[in-house]
């Protein structure tokens, strides 16, 4: 049987950056894997960050949003059918950051997915600076998000305090408290700011992460944990703005993307991102060329929440920013994106 893992994790956790280090970990042990991406909305971001980790070793598959939910489960469950009879070692998921975690469960249960896959890992990546004053859709979309995972891997721990790492903790348990949920993650951790492993939280630097941080991550398991889910629909909640073909500078995009995540006029923006093509001759915020060639062109991509815009050079791209929140006023974000 196929072992599959789920990636979990909010708007903007790091589930992208995450992957590519797992799935290199992955194919450095001789595994042959799939990696399925899920964006949120009908252009897949993500999987254009991916595109370097494809070879002999690895494929990338992309299941498009932008469909209501019987047609994205319909959608689900073909793109596993054909991706279990590619011969791939293990098959790895990454929903959109708003997700229903019981539709991959749901799915691997029917015929012939409980036939030929073995679930193996749920992992949830959650923001060691998690935002404090979160929406109730918000605030379940992060507790079932976590409810079953076999460990949460905080991104961007070593960003923050060993304070802000238990204020996140306890966010968590917090909300799954409040869905009556029984799991609760990192109960030893004493804000001492010693990096490394507390009852099934990993709070360290990925990029300091050894093999042996990774073979205890891809054999962490999941838990069938029970929650009550609300009388409303959280996932509808969120929505998401597309804009193509958006003409300006790096600096005046990182001033636009500072301006949509802070101004509450433009509504509750969790995340932005996609690519730009800028001009050849252009110059970042430090002074450095932007040039990036391919075929002539130049790109950069960004990457925002509210606690870090990140712009950075590209080789390749698609001309599309993507704004997703809760109450997104479309005129409001044109005015600072100069559509």
């Amino acid at each position: 049987m196929v072992k599959i893992d789920l990636i979990t994790g909010f708007l903007g956790s790091g589930k992208t950056t995450f992957i590519r280090k797992y799935a290199q970990y992955l194919m450095d042990t001789g595994k042959n894997i799939g990696i399925l991406e899920n964006d949120y909305g009908a252009v897949n971001v993500d999987m254009m960050l991916l595109q370097d980790l494809m070879g002999d070793n690895c494929e990338l598959e992309m299941i498009s949003g932008g469909c209501d939910k019987d047609c994205h489960r319909r959608r689900f469950k073909t793109k596993l059918i054909a991706m279990g009879m590619c011969g791939y070692d293990r098959v790895i998921v990454e929903p959109s950051g708003i997700f229903d975690v019981d539709e991959f469960f749901d799915i691997l249960h029917e015929e012939p997915l409980n036939r030929w896959y073995q679930i193996g890992n749920v992992i949830a990546i959650v923001d060691s600076k998690l935002e404090s004053d979160l929406s109730d859709e918000a605030e379940f979309i992060l507790a079932s998000e976590v409810a079953d995972a076999g460990c949460i891997v905080m991104s961007k721990s070593q960003e923050a305090t060993p304070e802000e790492i238990q204020e996140t903790i306890e966010h968590v348990n917090c909300a799954l408290e409040k869905v009556h949920c029984s799991r609760r993650f990192g109960k030893d951790f004493d804000g001492s700011g010693e990096a490394g492993v507390t009852n099934n939280v990993i709070h360290k630097n990925w990029d300091e992460m050894s093999k042996e941080d990774f073979d205890l991550i891809a054999s962490c398991g999941y838990e069938m944990a029970s929650y009550r889910k609300p009388e409303f629909e959280a996932e509808d909640a969120f929505t998401s703005l597309y804009f193509m073909n958006v003409k300006m500078t790096e600096k005046e995009l990182r001033e636009a993307a500072e301006h949509v995540l802070s101004d509450p006029e433009c509504g509750r923006v969790f995340r932005m991102k996609g690519f730009m093509k800028i001009d050849s001759d252009s110059e970042d915020c430090s002074g450095h060329s932007a040039r990036t060639e391919s075929d002539g062109e130049q790109w950069i991509e960004l990457n925002a929440t509210k606690n870090e815009i990140t712009i950075r050079p590209l080789h390749v791209g698609q001309e599309v920013l993507i704004v997703i929140g809760e109450e997104l006023q479309e005129e409001k974000i044109k005015s600072y994106l100069k559509i």
